[in-house]
């Protein structure tokens, strides 16, 4: 066909590419070091547990493992999903939670239930990529609200939710990752989630809390969700299998109230009619034998140290007027460069040196982060780490050099 794009739907032609997903096909070079994806190291995988899973999901589900699930998830996985959820102080229970195929279904869902086009979801400055894309599918209109060491900055929401509604914009929803968020690293303070709170209820909005990160801690105690302090259930929460087990299961979930929980239900079925029932078992039976709990404590035991090799490594090979978060758990470091960097530009220079990063305007939907980069730690090895900085130092010098000429 000649011309297929008369045949577009309109929403069809305003559809972005993921900046990650493309930057991932240039990095498949074996010489690149990579650390723009946001993958979760593959010698972490527990192979040798999941078999004996696998192999107990064959002998005792097998034809109900492989025939087609409910739209709303296996019964057994929720419970379990919503016992572990209680611990974490969220009151809930399987009625509660959506078993999804990965949380960018979750997030695409969020928007096919709440977006009109030109409606305004307020987003964090910089927040996660594939909310940003999953949003703007829906041709919405996202307004950034600035983060800082402590997560969001709940005044400047407060602020900017009282100016849209002065020129009669009503906002649809907060998307917030407050825990090791990505792409910043920083995690909301209890303040502030307390507060987050307080704002939903007085403006009657819907929160989503995006956590894929938050049993990833390394230096400090287990953070609340902040679904935990949802008392008046504005909340939808969501988080995943595919940081915490695999990321080829394609298993996340979400938690919200009846009414949303309902919804959300329908505008599933109409994306996949039902999620992955084999690995659903197969995560099932996982945390039945008890080692979920001590598998994520050994992901938090091989990621810290890598999360250090690179901090050091930045601290030792980056040029002055660089700086660098220390982030707490997680899967990624933020970084900003001197003033006159644009770091969308210099990935070019970077690939010569083969070493791949994530621009920070990626993150940033008021085309703002020029000078930033997201770097992530979990994947490489700790000898790339640490050659990968030193030539990303490299980079950043022969770019200053090029300024002051």
């Amino acid at each position: 066909m000649e011309n297929i794009s008369r045949l577009y739907s309109d929403r069809a032609g305003k559809m972005r590419k993921s900046e990650i997903r493309e930057l991932l096909k240039v990095t498949q070079d074996p010489e690149i070091i990579s650390f723009a994806g946001g993958l979760p190291n593959p010698k972490s995988f527990p192979i040798q547990e999941l078999q004996a899973s696998i192999q107990s999901v064959i002998d005792h589900h097998g034809k109900t493992a492989l025939q087609y699930g409910t739209t709303q998830g296996l019964d057994e996985l929720r419970e379990a999903i919503a016992e572990r959820s209680r611990k974490d102080g969220i009151d809930c229970t399987a009625d509660n939670i959506i078993i999804t195929s990965g949380s960018q279904q979750a997030l695409d869902t969020v928007g096919k239930l709440f977006l009109n086009p030109g409606d305004i979801p307020l987003v964090g400055l910089p927040t996660y990529l594939g909310g940003i894309n999953a949003f703007r599918s829906y041709e919405a209109n996202l307004v950034g609200i600035p983060l800082d060491e402590d997560g969001m900055i709940i005044d400047a929401l407060e602020e900017k939710i009282k100016d849209l509604l002065k020129d009669n914009l009503f906002p649809k929803f907060v998307y917030v990752v407050p825990t090791f968020q990505n792409p910043a690293g920083v995690v909301m303070s209890e303040s502030r989630r307390k507060k987050l709170i307080d704002i939903a209820s007085e403006y009657d909005l819907i929160v989503v809390e995006d956590d894929p990160y938050g049993k990833l801690g390394y230096d400090i105690p287990h953070i609340k969700p902040l679904k935990a302090y949802d008392d008046e259930e504005n909340i939808i929460y969501m988080s995943t299998f595919s940081k915490i087990l695999a990321p080829g299961f394609r298993l996340a979930w979400t938690i919200a109230n009846e009414e949303l929980t309902r919804k959300m239900i329908i505008c599933k079925q109409a994306l996949d009619l039902c999620t992955n029932t084999f690995t659903q078992f197969i995560a099932n039976e996982f945390i039945k034998s008890g080692s979920l709990d001590l598998h994520i404590m050994k992901l938090c035991e091989m990621y810290k140290p890598k999360r250090d090799i690179m901090i050091n490594a930045m601290e030792s090979c980056f040029p002055d007027g660089c700086s660098c978060n220390k982030p707490q758990g997680g899967m990624f470091a933020w970084a900003t460069l001197p003033e006159g960097i644009d770091t969308e530009i210099m990935f070019l220079d970077a690939l010569k040196e083969k070493v791949a990063y994530v621009h920070g305007k990626a993150f940033c939907v008021d085309g703002g982060g020029g000078r930033s980069m997201r770097l992530n730690f979990s994947y490489s090895t700790n000898e790339q780490l640490e050659e990968g900085m030193r030539r990303l130092g490299v980079v950043i010098e022969k770019k200053l050099k090029a300024l002051c000429l």
